[in-house]
Order: structure tokens, then sequence, then C-alpha cells
């Protein structure tokens, strides 16, 4: 078993994640999600983007979406080589 550390699938180096939760969130809120991207679908859906510094902040936002009372519907770690992710860094 190797020790080394592989930053695509280390819990504890910084990501990039996309949050989707039920309901509606004014892009106001983006810095209280610690400057996340907001993104509004028009099915009624919320989804939070952008880079995570590691599980602990994870977990942060996550505690945060349960304060507001929005349902998580899904939390995605998304591939730094993805084609997307250049546009939620910037």
């Amino acid at each position: 078993m190797s020790n080394k550390i592989n930053p695509e699938t280390d819990p504890d180096q910084p990501a990039v994640y996309q949050i989707r939760v039920k309901g509606h969130l004014d892009p106001q809120w983006a810095s209280w999600f610690d400057e996340m991207t907001i993104t509004l679908d028009e099915d009624g859906e919320t989804l939070l983007s952008g880079m995570v510094a590691d599980q602990s902040a994870l977990h942060g936002l996550l505690r945060k979406v349960r304060d507001l009372g929005m349902p998580l519907i899904s939390v995605k770690r998304i591939d730094p080589r993805s084609p997307d992710v250049s546009d939620i860094e910037s």
C-alpha cells in the first residue's frame, strides 16, 4: 500500500464541488457560502459550485445548508480535468 498523497482523491486537498439544494437561494448568500457560485435552475433548485479547501470546509458548507433548512439533493466532487472546472474556478 502506498503512502503517497494523491491530490485527486485525498479528501484533505482542495477540490471543486457542486452542492445541489431544493429551492432558490438568493445570490446575496454567496459570501456566506465562501464565495461559491450560485446558479438558480429553472426546476426550482440551486447549484452551489466552487473550490473547497478540504473536507472540514465541505462539512462547514453542508452545515450552512442545513441551518437554512434547505433540503440537500446532492454533493458532487468534480474531476479537476473536467472541461467545466475552469468556469467554476474563475
